[in-house]
C-alpha cells in the first residue's frame, strides 16, 4: 500500500525511525521546544539562586501557589479542545470562592453541602454558556464575556463590597491546606485531574470528538457527532473546574471578597494557550497546558527572587500569552499549508 504523509506538526514513529539521533533532536526540538525551555528555566535559576530557587521550600510554595491557576487553565483548554473559548473561569472564580465561605458562616451550612451547592452551580453556569454558544448561536467569547461579568456583579453584591469572614471547619480549611508526603494536596488535585482530563482527551471517543468538532464542526457533524452536545458537556466540565478551583480558593484564603479572583484570568488564559504550542503543537493538549502553566510559575518566581517589582508578573503574563498566540497561529498557519 502506499504510504500516507502526516499532516501532523509533532513527528510520526515512522518519520523519526529513519534520522539519526541529531535529526532526531533538531526534528523534535519544535515539537518539545517549551519543555526544553521549561528544564533550561529551572536549571538557569538553580545555578543563579543555589540558596532559594532549588529548595522544598519554593517548591511547596509554588505548588500552592499555582495549583488554582493550573485547575482554570485545565478548566480553560476543554472549551478550547473543542474550538470554544471561556471566560468565566476568570469571573466565576470570585463568586465560588465568596459563597463557598458565606454558606457556611451566614447561611449555616455544612461545609460538604456548601461545596456541593458550588459545584451544582458551576454546573448550571457551564450549561447556560453552553446553549448561548451553541442554541443562542453567541460568540463564545462575547457570551462567555457577559456571563461572567453578570457573576462578578453578583459576587460584589453579595459581599456588598465588604469582606467576607467567619469560623470555617478545619475539615474544609483541610481541603487546601494539608501535606501529603511533603506537597500540597493541591499539587496532587491538580496531577489526579490532568491525568483523566489526558485520558478522556487522547484515549476516548469523546476525546476524539471534541478535537473533531474544534477542527472542523461542519465537518464533524456531516460525520454523525452531535457537535452540540458535546460543546454544552465541553462547557459543563469547564464550570465545574472553575467551581472547584473556586473552592479550594476559598479554604486557601479563608476570607471571601469579590477583589480576589480576576486577576486568575490571564495566566489561566496563558497556560491554555501555550498548551498549544507545544508536545502536540497546533493543538490545545492537557501536558501542554500543565508545561505552560509550569513556565509562568517557574518564571515568576525566579524573577521575583531577584527582586523584581510588583508589575512583573502582569508584564510576564501578558508578554506570554501574545507569544503564545504568535506561535499557537503560526502552528496553524504551517498545519494548513502542509495539509493543502
Amino acid at each position: 500500500m502506499p504510504g500516507i504523509d502526516s499532516n501532523a506538526i509533532e513527528p510520526t514513529k515512522d518519520e523519526l525511525r529513519h534520522l539519526s539521533p541529531l535529526q532526531k533532536a533538531l526534528r523534535l526540538a519544535p515539537t518539545y521546544g517549551l519543555v526544553i525551555l521549561m528544564v533550561g528555566l529551572i536549571v538557569l535559576f538553580s545555578i543563579l539562586l543555589p540558596n532559594t530557587f532549588p529548595t522544598v521550600l519554593n517548591l511547596r510554595s509554588i505548588l500552592s501557589d499555582k495549583a488554582i491557576i493550573a485547575l482554570l487553565a485545565l478548566a480553560a483548554m476543554i472549551p478550547m479542545v473543542a474550538g470554544r473559548i471561556d471566560l468565566t473561569v476568570g469571573y466565576a472564580i470570585v463568586l465560588w470562592h465568596i459563597l463557598a465561605i458565606s454558606l457556611q458562616t451566614l447561611y449555616g451550612f455544612p461545609w460538604p453541602v456548601a461545596v456541593a451547592v458550588v459545584l451544582i452551580l458551576g454546573v448550571v453556569i457551564g450549561a447556560l454558556n453552553g446553549l448561548l454558544v451553541e442554541v443562542a448561536r453567541i460568540d463564545s467569547f462575547i457570551a462567555t464575556l457577559g456571563t461572567g461579568t453578570v457573576l462578578y456583579s453578583l459576587a460584589l453584591w453579595h459581599t456588598g463590597g465588604r469582606q467576607m469572614v467567619g469560623t470555617l471547619p478545619d475539615a474544609f480549611l483541610a481541603l487546601n491546606g494539608t501535606f501529603v508526603f511533603g506537597l500540597p494536596i493541591t499539587a496532587y488535585y491538580v496531577l489526579a485531574i490532568t491525568l483523566a482530563l489526558w485520558v478522556v482527551l487522547e484515549y476516548t471517543p469523546m476525546g476524539r470528538y471534541l478535537y473533531a468538532i474544534g477542527a472542523n464542526q461542519r465537518a464533524a457533524e456531516l460525520n454523525g457527532i452531535p457537535t452540540r452536545k458535546f460543546v454544552i458537556g465541553a462547557f459543563v466540565a469547564s464550570g465545574v473546574l472553575t467551581a472547584l478551583a473556586g473552592v479550594l480558593l476559598a479554604s486557601k484564603l479563608r476570607i471571601g471578597q469579590a477583589s480576589v479572583g480576576l486577576e486568575f484570568l490571564l495566566p489561566a488564559l496563558v497556560g491554555a494557550f501555550l498548551g498549544s504550542t507545544t508536545i502536540k503543537p497546533g493543538r490545545v493538549n492537557v501536558w501542554g497546558t500543565v508545561v505552560g502553566v509550569t513556565i509562568l510559575a517557574v518564571g515568576i518566581s525566579g524573577i521575583q527572587q531577584f527582586g523584581g517589582s510588583f508589575w512583573v508578573e502582569p508584564m510576564f503574563n501578558g508578554t506570554t500569552l501574545l507569544i503564545a498566540i504568535g506561535i499557537a497561529g503560526y502552528a496553524q498557519r504551517k498545519k494548513g499549508a502542509k495539509t493543502k
